[in-house]
């Protein structure tokens, strides 16, 4: 008989891998979890996770094919949720890590979902749009066995935006002979997508940065902010945070690193990315190694690229008071040690960035019903579901004197776990 910690046959040994980061924090919440700690080894295997060939023919006629996963982490709370990335260092591990990440944030949050996660290793710069289309219509057709408005929603990540949202709902409803608008979020709006939903993630990012603000008594007039990741998630943020009266001093994406003590003019930037450029075209500010970027002098720091960026060494060097993670996983497990040491505040990705997938849930629920609400009333919702949940995590870490990333992982996984133990086994 096998020991039930017998580790997974598919995944590797590599010590700082996304999914060696995500089984370190659980094993961090184990003594937080009372008598539920028996289910523990739930959440270190994934429900589901499928592998598939996506053959697709080439605008010169050539065939191509390219991996797609798509991983259902735990479906105790509901039906799985979570993005789709395309970009050519997709791994399984790495989604399996984002798909349990999604299952921690949905229930730290409160919303009736589990975990999942999709992607395609592909460098989908290099590809036509028809290419694209094409992929993505093979890619939706492959992963049509497991998901549905019921069973598993995807959603846009790295790479994909509203349109590949609408060649995948296209392409499912076409499978099944009806429109099902619920299969997807972070659809065009006329396609049923939901207002609020682009900006929802950098939102959230800023409305839990100003909460963990107040509380620590940072004042956001004038601090100084240091962007990570100027795609939607950090450039909403940085908006945010500069209209409530912050500075952007530096920022950095893969075209370059910028550093500016006056702080950035944003509408230049804007302007330079509709011209397709990125940080490093940006008129102002000084050019710096990237390296240097950890060496800012700010308040405030939003690592909204992609994970395993914080390690002890960068740890070590970063200025700020608090570090707000707009991307999913980018701090590894010994950083977060060093941080701890050293006074920093870490407001985690699995509720830091929990916006885009709350107005995720709202676009869902939009779409069941066909009635949906004004931007205002989205963002107000929205609010006050960060603002609440941001509140008990605060009082777990308090009561427990553990960060916010274990207090997060305490909170969601006492209600997995819950669910789990209460829906027990089946057969």
């Amino acid at each position: 008989m096998n020991d039930v910690s017998t580790p997974l046959s598919f995944v590797g040994t590599a010590p700082h891998s996304p999914w060696a980061t995500y089984l370190s924090q659980v094993d961090r919440v184990v003594p937080y979890i009372g008598h539920l700690a028996k289910w523990v080894e739930t959440l270190k295997r994934p429900k589901r996770a499928l592998i598939v060939d996506v053959p697709i023919e080439m605008d010169d006629g050539s065939v191509r094919h390219f991996e797609g996963y798509r991983v259902q982490h735990n479906l105790s709370r509901g039906p799985g949720k979570g993005g789709i990335r395309f970009h050519p260092d997709v791994t399984l591990e790495e989604v399996m890590a984002l798909s349990a990440w999604m299952t921690v944030k949905t229930a730290a949050v409160g919303l009736p979902f589990g975990g999942a996660k999709g992607g395609i290793r592909v460098d989908p710069s290099q590809l036509s749009i028809k290419e694209l289309e094409r992929m993505t219509r093979r890619y939706t057709s492959e992963i049509g066995l497991i998901i549905g408005p019921q069973r598993d929603i995807p959603a846009p990540d790295v790479n994909t935006n509203a349109q590949v949202m609408a060649w995948m709902m296209d392409t499912y409803s076409m499978n099944i002979g009806s429109t099902a608008t619920g299969v997807v979020t972070g659809k065009p709006i006329h396609l049923g997508g939901s207002l609020g939903r682009v900006k929802a993630t950098g939102r959230g990012v800023f409305v839990t940065g100003r909460e963990a603000a107040r509380r620590i008594g940072l004042s956001l007039q004038g601090a100084r902010v240091a962007v990570q990741g100027l795609g939607n998630v950090g450039s909403t943020a940085a908006e945010l945070f500069v209209a409530a009266g912050c500075k952007v001093v530096a920022m950095q994406d893969h075209t370059g690193t910028r550093v500016n003590p006056k702080g950035f003019d944003l509408d230049k930037l804007r302007a330079v990315q509709s011209a397709g450029g990125g940080v490093a075209a940006h008129p102002d500010g000084e050019a710096v190694d990237a390296e240097s970027f950890w060496d800012v002098d700010c308040d405030i720091l939003i690592p909204a690229a992609l994970e395993g960026q914080i390690d002890a060494a960068r740890a070590n060097r970063i200025q700020a008071r608090m570090v707000l993670e707009g991307a999913n996983g980018p701090t590894l497990p010994e950083g977060d040690d060093v941080l701890r040491e050293r006074g920093v505040l870490v407001v985690p990705d699995v509720i830091c960035n929990a916006g885009g997938v709350t107005v995720s849930y709202f676009e869902w629920v939009q779409d069941f019903s066909s009635f949906f609400w004004t931007e205002d009333e989205i963002n107000a919702r929205l609010d006050k579901i960060m603002i609440d949940a941001l509140a008990q995590i605060w009082n777990t870490a308090d009561r427990h004197q553990i960060t916010l990333r274990t207090a997060t992982f305490a909170v969601a996984c006492e209600r997995i776990l819950m669910s789990r133990q209460e829906r027990g086994l089946y057969p």
